[in-house]
Protein backbone atom coordinates (compact mmCIF):
# COMPACT_ATOMS: atom_id res chain seq x y z
CA UNK A 1 0.00 0.00 0.00
CA UNK A 2 2.73 2.73 0.79
CA UNK A 3 4.59 1.74 -2.22
CA UNK A 4 1.06 2.44 -4.40
CA UNK A 5 0.81 5.33 -2.61
CA UNK A 6 4.79 6.90 -3.39
CA UNK A 7 4.06 5.68 -7.00
CA UNK A 8 0.69 7.29 -7.45
CA UNK A 9 2.41 10.92 -5.90
CA UNK A 10 5.48 10.62 -8.14
CA UNK A 11 2.63 10.12 -11.06
CA UNK A 12 0.88 13.12 -10.02
CA UNK A 13 3.82 14.96 -9.19
CA UNK A 14 5.03 14.24 -12.78
CA UNK A 15 1.71 15.87 -14.30
CA UNK A 16 1.73 18.87 -12.09
CA UNK A 17 5.31 19.98 -13.69
CA UNK A 18 5.41 17.86 -17.14
CA UNK A 19 4.15 21.45 -18.74
CA UNK A 20 7.43 23.60 -17.49
CA UNK A 21 9.42 21.03 -19.51
CA UNK A 22 10.40 20.79 -23.37
CA UNK A 23 7.68 22.96 -24.42
CA UNK A 24 6.85 22.31 -27.73
CA UNK A 25 6.42 25.64 -29.96
CA UNK A 26 5.67 23.91 -33.96
CA UNK A 27 2.41 25.71 -33.99
CA UNK A 28 2.75 28.62 -31.80
CA UNK A 29 1.92 32.21 -33.43
CA UNK A 30 4.73 35.05 -32.34
CA UNK A 31 3.57 37.27 -29.88
CA UNK A 32 5.35 40.22 -31.89
CA UNK A 33 3.42 39.60 -35.01
CA UNK A 34 0.05 40.53 -33.49
CA UNK A 35 1.24 43.99 -31.71
CA UNK A 36 2.63 47.69 -32.75
CA UNK A 37 5.76 48.57 -30.37
CA UNK A 38 7.72 51.58 -29.56
CA UNK A 39 11.24 51.79 -28.47
CA UNK A 40 11.95 53.41 -25.05
CA UNK A 41 15.38 52.07 -23.97
CA UNK A 42 17.99 51.63 -26.59
CA UNK A 43 21.48 51.13 -24.70
CA UNK A 44 25.18 51.08 -26.06
CA UNK A 45 26.74 51.13 -22.80
CA UNK A 46 28.97 53.40 -23.87
CA UNK A 47 28.30 55.95 -21.00
CA UNK A 48 27.05 55.03 -17.93
CA UNK A 49 23.05 55.94 -17.57
CA UNK A 50 22.46 56.71 -13.68
CA UNK A 51 19.18 54.70 -14.29
CA UNK A 52 21.29 51.55 -13.27
CA UNK A 53 20.68 50.77 -9.68
CA UNK A 54 23.28 47.09 -8.83
CA UNK A 55 22.10 45.55 -5.91
CA UNK A 56 24.62 42.78 -5.57
CA UNK A 57 27.58 41.39 -7.84
CA UNK A 58 30.63 44.22 -9.57
CA UNK A 59 29.32 45.76 -12.14
CA UNK A 60 31.15 47.94 -14.57
CA UNK A 61 30.74 49.70 -17.59
CA UNK A 62 33.50 49.71 -20.08
CA UNK A 63 34.22 49.93 -23.60
CA UNK A 64 30.84 49.90 -25.19
CA UNK A 65 29.94 46.91 -22.41
CA UNK A 66 28.20 46.51 -19.10
CA UNK A 67 30.11 43.42 -17.39
CA UNK A 68 29.46 41.52 -14.60
CA UNK A 69 33.10 40.56 -12.65
CA UNK A 70 31.89 39.60 -8.78
CA UNK A 71 32.00 35.84 -8.10
CA UNK A 72 30.84 36.08 -4.72
CA UNK A 73 26.87 37.06 -4.98
CA UNK A 74 25.06 33.88 -5.98
CA UNK A 75 22.60 36.18 -8.06
CA UNK A 76 24.05 39.77 -9.26
CA UNK A 77 21.38 41.39 -10.28
CA UNK A 78 20.95 45.02 -12.05
CA UNK A 79 17.96 47.14 -12.42
CA UNK A 80 17.28 49.48 -14.46
CA UNK A 81 14.63 52.02 -12.96
CA UNK A 82 13.82 54.60 -15.22
CA UNK A 83 10.38 53.16 -16.49
CA UNK A 84 8.33 50.69 -15.66
CA UNK A 85 6.73 48.12 -18.48
CA UNK A 86 3.94 45.57 -19.06
CA UNK A 87 3.85 44.57 -22.52
CA UNK A 88 7.25 44.62 -23.89
CA UNK A 89 9.86 43.03 -25.69
CA UNK A 90 13.26 43.31 -24.26
CA UNK A 91 16.79 42.21 -26.07
CA UNK A 92 20.47 42.12 -25.21
CA UNK A 93 23.57 40.66 -26.28
CA UNK A 94 25.54 38.73 -23.93
CA UNK A 95 29.25 36.74 -23.50
CA UNK A 96 29.72 34.44 -21.29
CA UNK A 97 33.43 34.78 -20.17
CA UNK A 98 34.30 32.33 -17.28
CA UNK A 99 32.90 29.92 -14.31
CA UNK A 100 33.15 27.30 -13.07
CA UNK A 101 29.94 26.62 -11.07
CA UNK A 102 27.73 28.95 -13.60
CA UNK A 103 28.72 31.09 -16.76
CA UNK A 104 25.26 32.37 -17.43
CA UNK A 105 23.28 35.87 -18.37
CA UNK A 106 20.01 36.80 -17.88
CA UNK A 107 17.46 39.52 -19.22
CA UNK A 108 15.07 40.61 -15.90
CA UNK A 109 11.79 42.01 -16.42
CA UNK A 110 8.43 42.99 -14.60
CA UNK A 111 10.75 43.36 -11.89
CA UNK A 112 9.04 45.23 -8.57
CA UNK A 113 12.42 45.03 -6.63
CA UNK A 114 15.34 43.38 -6.54
CA UNK A 115 13.70 40.02 -4.69
CA UNK A 116 10.69 40.07 -7.38
CA UNK A 117 10.57 39.59 -11.26
CA UNK A 118 11.13 37.34 -13.84
CA UNK A 119 14.18 36.14 -15.10
CA UNK A 120 15.24 34.14 -18.53
CA UNK A 121 18.72 32.41 -18.76
CA UNK A 122 21.00 31.12 -20.74
CA UNK A 123 24.13 28.86 -19.29
CA UNK A 124 27.21 27.81 -21.29
CA UNK A 125 27.76 24.80 -19.27
CA UNK A 126 23.91 23.59 -19.45
CA UNK A 127 21.78 22.23 -22.63
CA UNK A 128 18.86 24.56 -21.00
CA UNK A 129 17.34 27.78 -21.29
CA UNK A 130 15.02 28.77 -18.49
CA UNK A 131 12.65 30.84 -17.53
CA UNK A 132 11.99 32.02 -13.41
CA UNK A 133 10.40 34.10 -11.25
CA UNK A 134 11.97 35.24 -8.24
CA UNK A 135 9.42 35.95 -5.38
CA UNK A 136 10.89 37.14 -2.06
CA UNK A 137 14.60 36.41 -2.86
CA UNK A 138 13.56 32.76 -3.85
CA UNK A 139 13.41 31.13 -7.45
CA UNK A 140 11.07 29.07 -9.14
CA UNK A 141 11.27 27.54 -12.40
CA UNK A 142 8.58 27.96 -14.88
CA UNK A 143 9.62 26.92 -18.27
CA UNK A 144 12.25 25.02 -19.96
CA UNK A 145 13.96 24.01 -23.47
CA UNK A 146 16.77 21.83 -24.19
CA UNK A 147 19.34 23.83 -26.31
CA UNK A 148 23.26 23.92 -27.43
CA UNK A 149 24.91 25.50 -24.84
CA UNK A 150 25.93 29.12 -25.71
CA UNK A 151 30.21 29.34 -26.74
CA UNK A 152 32.03 30.88 -23.77
CA UNK A 153 33.97 34.04 -25.25
CA UNK A 154 31.03 34.71 -28.08
CA UNK A 155 28.15 37.25 -28.05
CA UNK A 156 24.79 35.57 -27.99
CA UNK A 157 21.39 37.16 -28.02
CA UNK A 158 18.32 37.01 -25.66
CA UNK A 159 14.75 38.38 -26.24
CA UNK A 160 11.99 38.14 -24.22
CA UNK A 161 8.34 39.02 -25.58
CA UNK A 162 5.43 39.65 -22.91
CA UNK A 163 1.65 40.44 -23.35
CA UNK A 164 -0.48 39.88 -20.50
CA UNK A 165 0.48 36.61 -19.28
CA UNK A 166 1.87 35.22 -22.53
CA UNK A 167 5.46 35.07 -22.70
CA UNK A 168 7.82 33.86 -25.43
CA UNK A 169 11.63 33.44 -25.00
CA UNK A 170 14.45 33.68 -27.78
CA UNK A 171 18.14 32.41 -27.71
CA UNK A 172 19.97 33.77 -30.97
CA UNK A 173 16.62 34.70 -33.28
CA UNK A 174 15.08 31.59 -32.50
CA UNK A 175 11.68 31.03 -30.25
CA UNK A 176 12.96 28.49 -27.84
CA UNK A 177 9.92 29.40 -24.76
CA UNK A 178 6.50 29.92 -25.12
CA UNK A 179 4.18 29.85 -22.36
CA UNK A 180 1.57 31.86 -19.91
CA UNK A 181 2.38 32.71 -16.14
CA UNK A 182 0.90 36.08 -14.31
CA UNK A 183 2.76 36.25 -11.56
CA UNK A 184 3.59 39.51 -12.35
CA UNK A 185 1.95 42.35 -14.27
CA UNK A 186 4.62 45.33 -14.39
CA UNK A 187 7.65 46.06 -13.34
CA UNK A 188 11.66 47.48 -14.25
CA UNK A 189 13.73 45.72 -16.60
CA UNK A 190 17.60 44.38 -15.29
CA UNK A 191 20.72 42.13 -16.14
CA UNK A 192 21.78 39.22 -13.97
CA UNK A 193 23.98 36.42 -13.71
CA UNK A 194 24.53 33.43 -11.24
CA UNK A 195 27.44 32.66 -8.77
CA UNK A 196 30.89 33.11 -10.39
CA UNK A 197 29.80 33.80 -13.84
CA UNK A 198 31.93 36.40 -15.50
CA UNK A 199 29.22 37.50 -18.43
CA UNK A 200 29.52 40.80 -20.76
CA UNK A 201 26.57 42.84 -22.04
CA UNK A 202 25.73 45.33 -24.85
CA UNK A 203 23.10 46.56 -26.88
CA UNK A 204 20.08 46.76 -24.42
CA UNK A 205 16.88 47.21 -26.08
CA UNK A 206 13.44 47.69 -24.40
CA UNK A 207 9.78 48.21 -26.35
CA UNK A 208 6.80 49.00 -25.49
CA UNK A 209 4.32 46.98 -27.19
CA UNK A 210 0.80 48.82 -27.95
CA UNK A 211 -2.35 46.84 -29.96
Amino acid sequence: MKKTTVALIFCLFMILTVCYYDISISDTTNIISTVNSAEVINDDFKTQSPAWKSYSGEWKFKDGELIQTGVTDYFPTILREDHVFSDLEISVNFKPISGNIDASGGIIFRARNKDNYYIIRANALENNYRLYTFTNGYRRQIASARVTPPDLGKFHNMRVVAKGDHIQAYLNGELKLDCHDDSYKDGYTGLWTKADSVTAFNTFKVSRLTK
